[in-house]
């Protein structure tokens, strides 16, 4: 589902050249849940970020379900990263003026769906995610654990067929975040979906099919 091939990231000003991935070789294959653990600053989140097309490699080759994505323009990458791929971020990034159901609405916006069927797909993701009674609240009236929620709800809204998930965990207690693992497991091995999950958590890495470890922007191990 995802393939990478010698992926390297240069970020380079007028006095220092800034290494951040250094030729990594890597596939995901379709169903699979891969973490990727390492300290801070070693490429964790770079790496996701080329996965997820939100950012482009300084040399080597990517592809997304077979399909080569260098060629594409800015907005056949938008449109391909809206269809193939749903992020979770640590930090949330709901729309606090907007209710909950809206936030999860949001992806299907760029697509060409009536307002009525963007509704009932993301009132179907929130029940997913055990947030049906949520719908008509706002961020701001929900715990870390409940936003989180609404994030995934959000990023599974589109039927994705992979997950990026960065630190999805880093934020709550082990409580809430065991139920937030609990539910991208289900969605793994009941929907099949792909899921790529950058952690610093040694337990809940150990829970997915495979862990790779990074080390100054190389894999290590």
């Amino acid at each position: 589902m995802i393939h990478l091939q010698n992926i390297e990231k240069v970020y380079r000003t007028d006095t220092i050249e800034t290494r951040a991935l250094n030729h990594i070789s890597l596939d995901v294959a379709k169903g699979e849940f891969l973490s990727i653990m390492g300290p801070s600053g070693c490429g964790k989140s770079t790496l996701l970020n080329i996965m997820g097309l939100l950012d482009e490699p300084s040399g080597g080759e990517l592809k997304i379900d077979e399909q080569k994505t260098d060629h594409l323009s800015d907005k056949e990458l938008a449109r391909f990263r809206n269809k193939k791929i749903g992020f979770i971020f640590q930090s949330y990034h709901l729309i606090n003026d907007l209710k909950v159901l809206d936030n999860v609405e949001l992806p299907l916006l760029y697509r060409s769906s009536t307002a009525r069927e963007r509704k009932g797909l993301a009132a179907t993701a929130l029940e997913k995610v055990g947030l049906s009674n949520r719908m008509k609240h706002f961020p701001t009236q929900l715990s870390g654990g409940q936003k989180q929620r609404v994030a995934i709800a959000r990023a599974i809204v589109g039927r994705p067929e992979i997950i990026l998930a960065d630190e999805p965990t880093g934020n709550l207690d082990s409580a809430m975040g065991n139920e937030i693992m609990e539910i991208l497991i289900g969605l793994n091995r009941n929907e099949g979906t792909t899921i790529v999950m950058v952690t610093h958590d040694e337990q809940m890495a150990r829970r997915t099919h495979r862990l790779v470890r990074l080390f100054d922007g190389a894999q290590v191990g």
